[in-house]
């Protein structure tokens, strides 16, 4: 009892590494707040279409789509997050982005309300994630960028689409259906 917790909270590891200079992020909305991924991670922006549902999935992801071929997991980030699914728009689009956990590439396709721009946020701009008082995960989020005096969130996609996490919740949906009489 009596013990002093301390954070040790660092800024993202992409803008430790690019020192100080200003990185691009692409901005989207989600139950009206306002996310940010690194663009680096962003490979394209699809607008909602149709999406195949795979039986026994978790909530959260919503099925699959056929990319040139490919077919790329689509998750709905809002429940994700714990909330409501998202309704499908005029605005609605399917953000494809690339996870790359140091073994493999994997493409994940994520659902938003809206993409809004790509903006450059300075290292000085951005805050280290908070501890508590975010209706998410505080591991999904890489820091807390300051832009025209509101924050963005700014997501840290390997843990939001954690390819290994998604695989073992899978998983645990697969045998929980198969158990059930």
């Amino acid at each position: 009892m009596g013990e002093v917790v301390r954070s040790s909270a660092k800024p993202p590891a992409a803008i430790e590494a690019a020192g100080s200079a200003p990185q691009q992020y692409l901005t989207f909305t989600l139950g009206g707040e306002m996310f940010a991924v690194a663009i680096l991670n962003v490979k394209e922006i699809l607008e909602y279409g149709a999406v195949t549902e795979i039986p026994m999935m978790p909530n959260f992801i919503r099925g699959v789509i056929n990319l040139r071929g490919a077919v790329v997991p689509v998750i709905d980030l809002s429940c994700r997050f714990g909330g409501k699914p998202t309704v499908e728009g005029r605005r609605t689009c399917i953000v494809i982005i690339e996870i790359n956990d140091g073994e493999i590439t994997q493409d994940i396709g994520v659902i938003v309300d809206a993409v809004s721009e790509v903006l450059e946020i300075a290292t000085g701009e951005i805050e280290p994630p908070p501890s508590f008082g975010t209706r998410i995960r505080t591991d999904f989020i890489s820091g807390m960028g300051k832009v025209n005096g509101k924050f963005v969130i700014m997501l840290d996609v390997t843990k939001v689409l954690s390819v290994e996490e998604i695989a073992t919740l899978s998983q645990v949906g697969d045998s929980s259906a198969s158990e059930a009489p």
